[in-house]
């Protein structure tokens, strides 16, 4: 065989192993930050127009490396991303609070509606406690929460926050939420790990009188602290489930829990600050009492890091996953390629992670923050998502949990259209229900039989009724459409089509 014959065989055969190495199955999120304009829209003030196609873009992208959901923060601080009756309008919206964009559009409905078409899960991601970003100057109208109960704050390090040890605010958060779950035909409702504020040093957070009025039943101020966010948790994850019991509630806490230092439970890190002593969120109880979905602790450190190694920690939350899920929060923001202080300089650092979360039996994928730095393309991260490990689409994991009736309509698969663009692919659905359905396309060459199961045959996901084919070999191949509920549960199998 010619020298030139030989590396190309084996070329082939190390794309196909690659390829086999990725599950069909995955989370692949990405962060969407609001506040402060982090990453959308770009600048506040910008008109509708502007702002749907500067999104159109972000979810253009996501779908070119092959995530399958976005994660965007749709109140960043008491307020609303959306037409809500409760809280203003989001001044990084308009420029002003309370101001809604112009034209008139509702920013939520749209970007839910351009993820699902794409077959992209769309989870809403919301801040809990934080009112203001700066509390000496409190932008909301005169009929704002903030200023219809100023005896729910409290001031701390500059900010403004709801007290979590006041029953009236779990309660009033716990009606924010609901109002979306039950308007918007989102996927899941996020939180990060804005809990409790990180500690101040010499600074004690100022809810003693709270205390003092609710917390007559602890002995110790930081359980009661944490029962309060239990109570949350609790709380909003019977309400939603109630409400439409497939849609999921996830969590995105501080990568460490607690330091063995302190619970010969915790991991062998020396974090500064964690989740159960300082934000006062005991996220393993929420894990263990089945009152999250999923859970991405965000494990922004590298290999080696002295205080929080990633493999580490890697480890120590496989172990503690508790039949749910876990994925695995990676900081995409740290990639420059410039000499700014502690950053990676390539994304071999991403690229290793992914690997070897892939060996742990218990982690289900990854999400990445933030999506400036993947629209910014920092170190060539997307041609290591394109070309190296998320060369194929992957479906949604499994959460055998969850509970639906929802029906999937049968599909009818026409005769493939060959054009220069590809092979256009395009097939009839029996609509049986108002949800949004998920088709999988699969491709198998003809000598081959076909397998749902095998990543290589997987070769698109939509929520249209759609998909041009453009691989480049394009003869010979057999194509098939799978019909899947919301959840990414398989369905209908259409007739088979070659060409």
């Amino acid at each position: 065989m010619p020298y030139k014959s030989l590396f190309i065989s084996i070329l082939f055969v190390f794309i196909l192993q690659t390829m086999h190495s990725q599950p069909i199955r995955e989370f692949r999120g990405l962060w969407v930050a609001t506040v402060g304009n982090i990453d959308w829209p770009s600048q506040k003030g910008l008109d509708a127009q502007t702002q749907q196609r500067e999104f159109l873009d972000i979810v253009a992208k996501a779908k070119k490396n092959n995530f399958n959901a976005l994660i965007v923060q749709i109140r960043p601080a008491a307020d609303a991303f959306y037409a809500s009756p409760y809280e203003n309008w989001s001044r990084y919206l308009s420029g002003k609070q309370g101001e809604a964009p112009s034209p008139y559009y509702d920013p939520l409905l749209f970007m839910i509606e351009a993820c699902h078409k794409q077959a992209i899960e769309f989870h809403a991601w919301f801040n809990p406690y934080r009112a203001l970003v700066d509390a000496k100057n409190n932008v909301h109208t005169s009929q704002h929460i903030t200023y219809l109960h100023p005896e729910w704050f409290v001031n701390y390090g500059g900010k403004k926050y709801f007290n979590p040890g006041i029953p009236e605010v779990q309660q009033y958060f716990t009606k924010i939420v609901l109002d979306v779950v039950k308007r918007y035909d989102i996927d899941a409702v996020h939180f990060d790990d804005y809990f409790y504020p990180y500690r101040i040093a010499g600074s004690e957070f100022p809810d003693q009188k709270a205390f003092i009025k609710y917390g007559y039943n602890f002995i110790s101020k930081d359980d009661w602290r944490r029962n309060n966010v239990n109570e949350l948790i609790q709380t909003l994850s019977k309400q939603i489930k109630s409400e439409k019991s497939y849609v999921k509630f996830g969590i995105s806490p501080f990568g460490v829990w607690r330091n063995s230092n302190k619970d010969p439970m915790g991991s062998a890190t020396t974090a500064g600050q964690t989740n159960y002593d300082d934000l006062f969120a005991d996220v393993l109880l929420w894990q263990k009492k089945g009152w999250i979905d999923y859970i991405l602790p965000q494990l922004y450190w590298e290999q080696g890091h002295k205080a929080a190694d990633y493999n580490t920690l890697l480890t120590w939350w496989s172990k503690h996953g508790y039949n749910k899920h876990v994925y695995i929060g990676h900081a995409t923001y740290q990639l420059s390629n410039t000499a700014k202080k502690l950053c990676w300089r390539n994304n071999d650092e991403i690229k290793e992670q992914i690997n070897l979360l892939r060996n742990e039996p218990n982690i289900h994928g990854s999400a990445y923050y933030n999506a400036s730095s993947i629209m910014k393309n920092a170190c060539n991260i997307n041609e290591c998502f394109q070309k190296e490990v998320y060369t194929h689409p992957a479906l949604m994991p499994d959460m055998p949990w969850l509970q639906t009736k929802l029906p999937v309509p049968s599909v009818t698969l026409k005769p493939i259209i060959k054009s220069g663009s590809g092979n256009k692919l395009a097939w009839e659905s029996t609509t049986k229900t108002n949800s949004y359905i998920v088709f999988a396309i699969y491709k198998h060459r003809k000598n081959e039989s076909l397998d749902f199961n095998n990543p290589i045959q997987l070769i698109g996901i939509t929520g249209e009724n759609t998909f041009t084919d453009e691989s480049a070999y394009q003869n010979g191949y057999t194509y098939c459409i799978l019909s899947m509920d919301r959840l990414q549960r398989a369905g209908e199998k259409s007739n088979e089509e070659s060409i």
